[in-house]
């Protein structure tokens, strides 16, 4: 079979098998089907493929459904500022509700957190770095239940501040008892900060070792001290700019949808209860997905 094809039968696996694929995750499929140089009789207890005779029964046709986004897969044209173009939001996803792809084993019952030091494989394909503004001492580790769009407990990941995981555990504790929905909770990769938008992202995440939007400055989650919920589904609105680009249907918040964050809501009252900042409360930028122990 041609490399070609090849590839595309394993992406399409992968696609199938979860509706929601990150841009890293396309690329792993892709890597996993580099041809393997081979040399030598075939490995004794395996066998080789005959070509096909007329009496070899034809697959059948798949019948599987084709998911109704992919995550990741269409970059949006540039604006002059380097973001991508702010688009119309796409019909599937103007009541976002994709299924949640598990990466850890879900819960067993109830809500379950975990604290530790960064295992060395997740520091690897996180965003830290050595010039990053914290120590890999100064973060840890955090696995955490919650509910997906999809009606089911999933287990999540999350880098953060050493100072700050009992907080962080308890309000997802609560976020979890109200079966707020999240779409994924995991580790940002570094590969993520230099890829070509494609506006569609919806990561509940922590740490990320970034500059603020549009500034120099060290962000609060280059700290491991602030924590962005469903960002699709409570977009960062700043002038004609909206991130994720594709998210502007929700930038409508008097059409309520699962998801969305508002004043006074169990995820406001949740991050108050430990004294963390809101940005849906500011004037300009208006960062209705953000949570901050450091007031920015």
């Amino acid at each position: 079979m041609p490399h070609r094809i090849r590839v595309v039968l394993a992406l399409t696996l992968v696609l199938i098998v979860g509706a929601c694929v990150t841009p890293p995750e396309q690329d792993a499929a892709r890597r996993s089907t580099e041809p393997v140089p081979t040399t030598g009789s075939p490995t004794p207890g395996t066998s080789t493929s005959a070509a096909p005779t007329e009496s070899s029964a034809a697959p059948p046709p798949s019948t599987a459904a084709k998911p109704a986004w992919i995550v990741g897969a269409t970059p949006l044209p540039l604006r002059p500022d380097g973001f991508g173009k702010v688009l119309p939001t796409p019909a599937v996803l103007e009541n976002r509700s994709l299924p949640t792809a598990d990466r850890l084993p879900p819960p067993s019952k109830g809500y379950t957190a975990t604290v530790s030091t960064i295992p060395d494989d997740v520091l690897r394909r996180s965003t830290w770095r050595p010039d990053c503004p914290v120590s890999r001492n100064d973060l840890r580790y955090l696995t955490m239940s919650f509910w997906g769009f999809d009606g089911r407990a999933h287990t999540g990941e999350m880098i953060v501040n050493a100072s700050v995981t009992q907080n962080v555990t308890k309000v997802f504790e609560t976020l979890f008892a109200n079966r707020f929905p999240l779409e994924e909770m995991r580790v940002t990769a570094l590969a993520e900060l230099d890829l070509h938008p494609t506006g569609d992202g919806n990561n509940t995440s922590a740490f990320v070792c970034r500059h603020a939007v549009s500034s120099t400055s060290w962000s609060a989650h280059a700290y491991g001290l602030a924590v962005d919920i469903n960002p699709f589904c409570n977009p960062y609105i700043r002038g004609d700019l909206v991130l994720p680009e594709l998210a502007s249907s929700y930038v409508d918040r008097k059409n309520v949808r699962p998801g969305m964050i508002f004043a006074g809501d169990a995820v406001v009252r949740a991050f108050a209860s430990i004294g963390w900042t809101w940005g849906g409360t500011w004037r300009s930028p208006v960062d209705i997905q953000h949570f901050s122990a450091t007031g920015r």
